[in-house]
């Protein structure tokens, strides 16, 4: 492909990530490279806005999955452009959110009964009597719970 150009040194350098996360990357179906005659990975040159769409999910929290997703919902395998980046951008504040609940809840009841059937704190009598959560499933049930 003539306009895959870019070497996967040059890319590393230029998004400031590893050469072995670029292999993750392509392994995970995030980004793609082409073969030179060489046999040598090259890479179009929206590779690092794709790179930079990725890093900055990441740094939100968002997961390698989610982000795959959603790329697989660009047309043509397409890198996002500015219009797709604020439908994305909006999304991952709606899942921002509800993390940012989930950490509150956890925050607030780290010194509390977690649900998890142990019965051994003073305060599991009140939240969890005779291990009532048992029927929620295993583990920490009441951090577990969605906001």
């Amino acid at each position: 492909m003539e306009d895959a150009n870019l070497s996967v040194g040059y890319v590393a350098k230029r998004t400031g990530v590893k050469v072995s996360t670029l292999h993750f990357y392509e392994q995970k179906g995030l980004i793609r490279s082409w073969r030179n005659q060489g046999n040598q990975r090259r890479y179009k040159r929206d590779v690092l806005r794709r790179i930079s769409v990725i890093k900055a999910a990441q740094r939100l929290g968002i997961s390698l999955q989610s982000i795959h997703q959603t790329f697989l919902g660009m047309p043509n395998e397409r890198t996002p452009d500015k219009k797709d980046w604020a439908q994305l951008s909006q999304r991952w504040q709606q899942q921002l959110d509800q993390q940012i609940n989930s950490l509150t809840k956890l925050r607030d009841s780290l010194d509390g009964c977690i649900g998890c059937g142990c019965l051994s704190m003073q305060s599991c009598p009140i939240y969890n009597p005779e291990d009532a959560l048992e029927i929620e499933g295993p583990g920490p049930v009441i951090l577990d719970r969605k906001c």
